[in-house]
């Protein structure tokens, strides 16, 4: 069978800031040392197999900043995926599943793990996405059909 105009995929991969510093105020925390490390673990797993029709959005907290920057490729800050964001924000910012290509969203717990949980089982429940992992969702529409697959996910203690 082939694709029509109304049929695409798009990948959504939803990254956890790293390892962080406790601390006030919130959006300013730095990552640790540590974190440093496990973003740049990921990012260097991540870079060779992300497709070139692509868009990195970070929230404005710096912990995501410096994760995203790990990547160093260009990214954009996105509000909506800041510390107070819901899924539907995560949804509207990504525009999932209607963007061709490919989304990283790098952001925050327990939202990121409500998304995860949203795409695989239709249900937000609180899962849990540890620090600095990436979980990697390939999705396709198919005659107004969303297909969601869960295609990765990598933890920096497995790298």
């Amino acid at each position: 069978m082939t694709e029509t105009k109304s049929d695409h995929t798009v990948e959504l991969l939803l990254w956890r800031h790293a390892d962080a510093e406790d601390g006030m105020p919130d959006a300013g925390r730095a990552l640790t040392k540590k974190g440093l490390k496990q973003a740049k673990q990921v990012a260097a797993w991540l870079e060779p197999r992300l497709p070139g029709a692509r868009i990195i959005l970070a929230s404005p907290a710096k912990r995501a900043q410096q994760t995203a920057a790990a990547l160093e490729l260009p990214y954009t800050t996105e509000p909506r995926i800041g510390v107070q964001a819901d899924i539907a924000d995560l949804i509207a910012a990504s525009n999932w599943p209607k963007r061709a290509g490919a989304v990283v969203l790098v952001g925050h717990q327990p939202t990121l793990g409500r998304l995860a949980a949203w795409l695989l089982s239709g249900e937000p429940a609180d899962w849990t996405i540890r620090k600095g992992a990436l979980w990697w969702f390939s999705g396709r529409t198919r005659h107004g059909d969303t297909q969601t697959v869960l295609k990765a996910v990598v933890s920096p203690d497995l790298l």
